[in-house]
């Protein structure tokens, strides 16, 4: 049987390069580690790290054995955890968010989640998913509501990490334009007529992709305003400083302005959320995935896609339900 206290060298090993350092985090002397990795091959059967003049390389059975450890840590915080909330008098459930998503997601699930376990303390914190993932996998949040453009999700579905990935919508790109732009009134917008335009970037994600098709396109980016809020950048637009790429469940206020569909491809990201993989699921998390789930199908009836103005006409932005 391997020893979860080895493996725990094992990860220390590979995450600070060698094993003087790795010592040094686990308050351990460099001989004890070196012990415990020696004893780790023993068991195993197979060498886990070469150590060379430039450090310590793990073999391709100890990046196995890494990734493994992850996952168990991962699983024995998430049972402390458990195990602490048996002793509390109200049960309790954190959920992580990025901005978009809480704002116009995560209040309708809530509010449902409410209604039907009142007894359930609830805590929300605000995080993109490049933090809100390593959260769940430590155990400081129990789900995530997460997004992701190109590419694979931020969990990889089947991966090793004792994470899931669990697909909620897609959410399309919308071009956002003062409304007495040129191309205020038609009906959709090929991204290269705007290849003049300057732009307002909402999100740094978002910037990387138009800097793809602008370079496919063979024009280059004018990017006038760059924030890290879709609100405030198409209050930007709304003062004339460009035009802007927004995702649906962020298209809200300003008449000054209006939202425009993107010719295909249209560009647009996903909304899913991160849990746990675990053999005995926390039903106050299934519960707030359920509803999150409903309000994401409703999210998808409404919103710019089925409020437009007609064809040839860009679709005012107003108050979502």
């Amino acid at each position: 049987m391997i020893d979860v206290q080895r493996l725990r060298v094992l990860r220390a090993v590979a995450e600070h390069g060698s094993f003087n350092k790795a010592a040094g985090a686990l308050l351990l002397t460099p001989s004890a580690v070196s012990q415990h990795i020696a004893a780790l091959e023993r068991t195993l059967g197979h060498p886990v790290a070469v150590r060379s003049t430039r450090g310590v390389t793990l073999t391709e059975p100890g990046r196995l054995l890494v990734e493994a450890a992850e996952t168990i840590s991962a699983e024995l915080d998430q049972v402390r955890r458990a195990i602490d909330r048996l002793a509390q008098d109200r049960p309790r459930l954190t959920v992580a968010t990025f901005t978009s998503g809480g704002r116009h997601l995560l209040p309708a699930a809530l509010s449902r989640f409410v209604e039907a376990h009142p007894e359930v303390e609830l805590t929300v914190r605000e995080s993109e998913p490049e933090d809100a993932v390593p959260m769940v996998r430590g155990g400081a949040a129990d789900l995530a509501l997460a997004y992701h453009f190109d590419g694979p999700p931020p969990v990889r579905p089947g991966g090793s990490t004792g994470l899931g990935w669990r697909p909620l919508m897609e959410d399309p790109l919308w071009l956002v334009l003062p409304r007495g732009h040129r191309l205020a009134g038609r009906s959709s917008v090929d991204l290269g007529e705007l290849s003049g335009d300057r732009w307002v970037l909402g999100c740094l994600k978002t910037e990387a992709f138009l800097r793809r098709y602008a370079e496919l396109a063979g024009f280059d980016l004018r990017v006038g305003a760059s924030t890290t809020d879709y609100f405030f950048a198409q209050t930007l637009v709304a003062a004339g400083v460009g035009v802007s790429l927004v995702p649906q469940v962020a298209l809200a206020g300003a008449p000054e302005v209006v939202a425009v569909r993107v010719e295909p491809p249209r560009p647009a990201r996903h909304i899913g959320l991160v849990l746990p993989r675990r053999r005995r699921a926390n039903p106050c998390a299934e519960a707030l995935a359920e509803a999150l789930a409903a309000a994401a199908t409703t999210a998808t009836g409404t919103g710019a896609g089925s409020t437009g103005t007609g064809t040839g006409t860009g679709t005012r932005i107003g108050a979502r339900p």
